[in-house]
């Protein structure tokens, strides 16, 4: 099991999950989000080989590839339809980053079609248990328009992503 100072992975209601340690205040960078940058043709290739878990933890890093999180604590962040963080790309890469104040023993999660590109065409049925959960992950095109603004405004839509709204 992965844990750190701040952070563990721990049984959440969907599998495993990040859980914190401690709490974080809105704004905070909860973590960032390691491993190895690969191309959409190796995510593919994940899929195809039938490695459907670890072709779904990778995480959209740019216009064409993608951060693979394979034994890091990033390949257990879980989607919410109304998560307490999100993905932020800064010159270093992704983090993680509180959208509101998370209590110690929180599970922390993020929305994946914040990451899902106008052509991405992944989706995933949802089961976060939000009151206002959208039941599927669609990419961002796919998003409710008041989500999408509401992310833009917080800045958890990299532009690589909204640049492919059109």
């Amino acid at each position: 099991m992965i844990t750190r100072r701040d952070l563990a992975v721990r049984k959440v209601r969907n599998g495993k999950g990040i859980v914190a340690l401690r709490s974080f205040r809105r704004g905070a960078t909860i973590c960032r989000i390691r491993g190895r940058v690969v191309s959409a043709d190796t995510v593919w290739g994940y899929w195809q080989r039938g490695n459907i878990r670890r072709g779904e933890n990778c995480f959209r890093f740019d216009a064409d590839r993608y951060l693979d999180p394979e034994g890091q604590i990033g390949a257990y962040a879980n989607h919410a339809c109304n998560p307490n963080s999100g993905i932020v790309k800064d010159a270093r890469g992704l983090k993680l980053v509180a959208l509101r104040p998370i209590a110690a023993g929180e599970e922390i999660t993020h929305d994946y079609s914040t990451l899902l590109g106008a052509d991405d065409v992944w989706t995933m049925r949802c089961n976060c248990g939000d009151a206002h959960c959208r039941r599927t992950v669609r990419n961002v095109a796919g998003m409710p328009a008041a989500v999408l603004r509401r992310y833009r405004r917080l800045g958890v839509v990299p532009k690589f992503i909204l640049s492919t709204c059109g």
